[in-house]
């Protein structure tokens, strides 16, 4: 039964938008407007990001967190026991083998709201992998239509997604590997939106949605996933960049940190 519905993301009968996108500051995320979905995007490796995103949860008291970062087997690991305790969570989760940035970074993020359910919204690599070559929507079973999976995208919005694959891989992949890349991420959208959906009839809401600023897009993301199934859902989208976006700006809300303090992305594509 949902009770108090506010997971960081879009709307299903046609609830209310949320006013005014406009770019935010760290201090706002104490008083967000109100949602039944609530997305806080990031670069994974940027630590001001996870800060953001713990304030905004400690805020928000949500019912649920959704994790793009787990598996929902991983996310059954998390205990009363262990919750609190960063080195025994990682452990738990595996998270020296998942491949993502330290666990220091997001072990707030677990604790900035102690009463919310935490759930896994991440399918199995070995599954998004086969994405590449198979249809998603048969990958995705039941609800796939539902979630958008079912169609095709108009010729435009696909070409406008292999490029932007092609920018955020360096311009260095095979042009014959970027339908592939689209559909996959397609598949994790509408993923994490079904995970999204099903926090919230198991626990309430607001749920909070954590996962990069790709996902959080409202035009492209969980956001419209969630506008197509379930449209009576009030969704916030924000996204945390380092640099100012180009309009129409892709987030409801959106802040802009300095950047983290990495080696060149692009530097291995190039053989540097």
């Amino acid at each position: 039964m949902m009770t108090r519905l506010a997971i960081f993301v879009l709307t299903v009968c046609l609830a209310p938008a949320i006013a005014g996108a406009m770019r935010m500051e760290p201090a706002a995320l104490d008083t967000l407007p109100r949602a039944d979905v609530v997305i806080l995007g990031e670069v994974h490796d940027n630590p001001r990001h996870h800060e953001n995103q713990a304030r905004a949860l400690a805020a928000l008291e949500p019912a649920a967190v959704v994790f793009e970062m787990l598996r929902p087997e991983q996310a059954a690991q998390v205990t009363p026991g262990n919750r609190a305790d960063p080195v025994a969570l990682a452990e738990a989760l595996g998270w020296a083998e998942s491949g993502w940035p330290d666990f220091a970074m997001y072990h707030p993020l677990f604790t900035a709201a102690p009463g919310a359910a935490i759930v896994g919204g991440a399918l199995p690599r070995a599954t998004v992998r086969r994405a590449m070559d198979e249809d998603p929507a048969a990958i995705f079973g039941d609800g796939a239509a539902e979630y958008g999976l079912a169609a095709p995208l108009p010729e435009a919005e696909q070409t406008a997604r292999e490029a932007d694959q092609m920018a955020a891989h360096c311009d260095a992949l095979p042009p014959e590997m970027l339908p592939g890349m689209v559909a996959a991420q397609r598949l994790r959208d509408a993923a994490l939106a079904r995970a999204v959906v099903e926090a919230a009839e198991m626990h309430g809401t607001p749920v909070a949605l954590v996962t990069g600023n790709g996902h959080a897009h409202l035009r492209r993301g969980v956001p419209a996933a969630l506008r197509r199934a379930r449209p009576g859902l009030e969704v916030l989208s924000i996204g945390q960049l380092e640099s100012d976006p180009l309009p129409p700006a892709p987030y409801d809300r959106w802040l802009v940190t300095a950047p983290a303090d990495r080696a060149d992305p692009c530097a291995a594509f190039r053989g540097d």
